[in-house]
């Protein structure tokens, strides 16, 4: 019986090392120590910190704070996350995140919109059309500096719900809008963004 136990437990450590996607075995990802986001982020330390369960990322309107998964998401997945936008405009989640395009999902502060939106992202270059892109949907949400959001993404069958403070809500077909399948997770921003109580599931 403890044989039979020792090796269940060998293989689970196996399917967990070895998976492709950022879930795990158990159906959920969550972010709670600075040994997890070195060994499953691609991270500049210069640019996004993880202590006392809160991540701070840094940047600016050249470069931008950017940190990007090592794994893939899962096809069907559910994001759960607070963000405050502690000295930011724009804030973003980077979907599917495949070949340097990925879909835009973020909160505009400028705008005053939350948005979908078609994006390019080219870890090498900085400029002008290399990162980010245009806008699919949009729509209006008063956003602030120094207040926290709660933010939800899922992704069920090629359907995109992306929600905040569950008021605000967009909605698309990631087939109809020519939008990645599959990909990676990242965030960016422009300024200082902290983001505690990150949770990714897959269904």
């Amino acid at each position: 019986m403890k044989i039979k136990f020792v090796v269940f437990l060998f293989l689970q450590l196996i399917l967990i090392s070895c998976s492709g996607t950022i879930s795990t075995v158990k159906k959920e990802y969550t972010l709670n120590n600075s040994k997890e986001l070195k060994s499953n982020w691609t991270i500049n330390s210069k640019e996004w910190i993880l202590k006392n369960d809160t991540l701070t990322g840094n940047g600016s309107l050249s470069p931008w704070g950017v940190l990007v998964s090592k794994k893939q998401l899962p096809k069907n997945y559910e994001i759960d996350f607070k963000v405050n936008m502690t000295n930011a405009s724009l804030f973003e989640i980077m979907l599917n995140l495949d070949k340097e395009k990925y879909i835009r999902t973020y909160l505009y502060q400028i705008d005053q919109n939350i948005v979908i939106g078609d994006g390019m992202y080219n870890k090498k270059d900085d400029s002008y059309g290399k990162r980010g892109g245009k806008t699919l949907f949009r729509k209006p949400m008063q956003l602030e500096n120094n207040k926290w959001y709660a933010a939800k993404i899922k992704i069920i069958n090629n359907q995109l719900y992306f929600s905040v403070n569950d008021k605000t809500t967009l909605e698309c077909s990631l087939e109809k809008s020519n939008l990645n399948q599959k990909g990676k997770l990242g965030f960016i921003t422009n300024g200082e963004v902290k983001i505690t109580g990150l949770t990714i599931k897959t269904f």
